[in-house]
């Protein structure tokens, strides 16, 4: 039920909260910056938008029954569109400011994406066999006061006809008039002004996610950390962006910022999940399965740099401690540190001060976190499940494997760290170097509690 806007350069995050109680399941950036769209699902949910300054709500519109898929201004800023799920079928074109459905129409396949042309004259939703040009201009210029049907023309799809279409992104600056798309199986479209799909090129990789598009550029995000990189006008296959961390990884060593471009054999790396490009800062955003985030400054494709990143839990997160104050030379962890642990199999140090401690060098991937202890070495947890096609991403709720650690505790001398997990496991944790001490089978279910005797007792 929370936006969370970041803000890289000083990194620091801010909140719009959804008082509804509702899960938001989409949201989008108004042009100028200024106001989110979010679509939200559960019983009747609202479209809602939000001035991003106030953090306050504006408007709020009920048009749909299960759950919004997809939501998106128009560059004009005069209209917005909202796209319900399978079951919901409606496809809303909203005039916002004076709360009233323009056009409408019904949609009976999973849509996934959307986007609006630089005119705002149409926009194109893909999904399940499905690429549809929506045109405005016909359906809106009607002077009645009541809703039309919103006029819609697939798109002409060929032998192609019987993929799943995850990511759509029109043209912008010389290339507007045409339309991008790409597939699950991991093709890249290109469709012209008359909706006929032109050219097309297989990314070859085993799954494809999503895309977004510059003036000149095309970056398309898949499987196992690639992002690939393609000239607009012509198609031509410039670049792949860095890879991320691969899953696994020590950020306690990656204390070079060579470390991030160091290639591991064998390692698997999180699937790209989603991307954004800023054409201000030149600036691509991509969020990764293992719920990663990383800011990547594309000014020159060949010379990458990183602006900002941060590795967060990729699922719940059931218990946090605050380290204890020593006031001697006791203390295994700089002051102010907290612990978290989480169904991903992990215990993250974390630590926001940012005061240098001499041991603990600022790490490239992140400026908060210290070290991750990988229980058990086990990364299969790392990534979150729920994303890609059809595994249980219209209800939203992760399937809820009984892994990872559930509770923990700082020992009263700030040397150990006991931990509790899912399967029954208490583990003892050395807090110098992070070695696993002591692994007993203590339960037969999940450890839901420990405490360290008091020392004087």
């Amino acid at each position: 039920c929370v936006v969370v806007i970041l803000n890289p350069k000083e990194n620091k995050q801010q909140h719009i909260f959804n008082t509804a109680r509702k899960s938001l399941s989409a949201l989008a950036f108004s042009p100028d910056g200024k106001y989110i769209v979010t679509g939200e699902n559960g019983h009747r949910p609202a479209v809602r938008i939000w001035d991003v300054e106030e953090k306050s709500q504006v408007a709020e519109m009920l048009g749909h029954k299960y759950g919004v898929a997809c939501v998106a201004f128009s560059p004009s800023m005069k209209h917005i569109v909202s796209m319900g799920y399978q079951h919901d079928m409606v496809l809303n074109v909203w005039d916002w400011k004076k709360d009233i459905v323009v056009a409408s129409n019904k949609v009976s396949c999973r849509v996934i994406a959307l986007s609006f042309s630089e005119d705002s004259s149409y926009f194109v939703t893909v999904g399940n066999r499905h690429v549809r040009f929506w045109f405005l201009e016909v359906s809106t210029e009607a002077k009645v006061t009541s809703t039309v049907p919103l006029v819609g023309r697939s798109g002409i799809l060929g032998e192609l006809h019987n993929n799943v279409f995850c990511g759509v992104a029109c043209g912008r600056g010389q290339m507007t008039g045409s339309t991008f798309c790409v597939s699950y199986s991991g093709l890249l479209c290109q469709f012209n002004e008359k909706r006929v799909l032109e050219k097309w090129i297989n990314l070859k990789v085993s799954l494809s996610s999503c895309l977004c598009v510059s003036q000149e550029l095309i970056f398309c995000g898949c499987t196992d950390g690639i992002v690939r990189i393609f000239q607009a006008h012509s198609l031509q296959y410039l670049t792949n962006l860095p890879k991320p961390h691969y899953l696994g990884v020590d950020v306690a060593q990656g204390l070079e910022p060579s470390f991030l471009f160091h290639r591991k054999a064998e390692a698997i790396y999180p699937d790209t999940v989603a991307l954004i490009f800023d054409p201000i800062h030149q600036w691509l955003s991509c969020v990764y399965k293992d719920h990663s985030i990383y800011i990547w400054d594309v000014k020159d494709i060949n010379k990458v740099g990183k602006v900002w990143s941060e590795l967060f839990h990729s699922s719940y997160v059931w218990n946090v401690e605050v380290y204890p104050e020593f006031e001697d030379q006791r203390a295994c962890l700089p002051s102010g540190s907290f612990l978290t642990c989480s169904s991903d199999n992990t215990i993250r140090f974390w630590n926001m001060d940012g005061s240098p401690d001499s041991h603990w060098q600022k790490n490239i991937f992140s400026n908060t976190l210290l070290k991750v202890v990988y229980v058990e070495n086990d990364i299969q947890h790392l990534q979150n499940m729920s994303h890609f096609p059809d595994r249980g991403s219209e209800n939203g709720m992760p399937v809820d494997m009984k892994a990872g650690v559930r509770v923990m505790q700082v020992s009263p001398d700030g040397q150990h760290l006991a931990s509790g997990d899912r399967s029954g496991n208490l583990r003892i944790h050395e807090l110098h170097f992070m070695d696993e001490l002591v692994k007993v089978e203590a339960h037969d279910a999940e450890v839901l509690c420990l405490e360290y005797s008091k020392p004087e007792t």
